[in-house]
């Protein structure tokens, strides 16, 4: 891990635990899994004002080019719940794969549980959003 721990934005860091919170009891048993260890790197996350994040740390509204060895390269943008859109590769948090890359950043290798098993992930590319602030876009 490039930084020692996962990197979040102290405003998105109070969204994703109150979303934790009310997912725990809605998702299905694989998201679960995902949520459980996502809360547990929580525990030594290191929590940021905004004006200090680092562009290369994945986080709401980042554009992210992943591939899992020579098998597949796919870019996805992170995004809240009621904003993703699969068919323009817009992937919510609460998914295997939003959780698994939030907070990770550029050139790390995510080793994740997937509905396809046990995967090991590199982030080849993160894109932030440009001429908005993220946290404006989930409160």
């Amino acid at each position: 891990m490039k930084h020692g721990s996962l990197i979040l934005e102290k405003k998105e860091y109070v969204y994703i635990k109150s979303l934790l919170n009310v997912s725990e009891h809605s998702e299905g048993h694989q998201v679960q899994k995902s949520l459980i260890k996502f809360a547990e790197e929580l525990k030594t996350a290191i929590i940021l004002d905004e004006e200090e994040m680092l562009d290369d740390v994945v986080r709401l509204n980042s554009t992210v080019t992943v591939a899992s060895g020579d098998v597949w390269e796919k870019t996805i943008k992170i995004v809240k719940p009621t904003e993703k859109d699969l068919k323009n590769n817009k992937v919510s948090i609460l998914t295997p794969i939003g959780i698994a890359l939030f907070g990770y950043a550029l050139n790390d290798v995510v080793h994740w549980e997937f509905p396809g098993g046990n995967k090991e992930v590199k982030i080849l590319k993160v894109t932030q959003e440009v001429g908005s602030e993220n946290i404006n876009s989930i409160i």
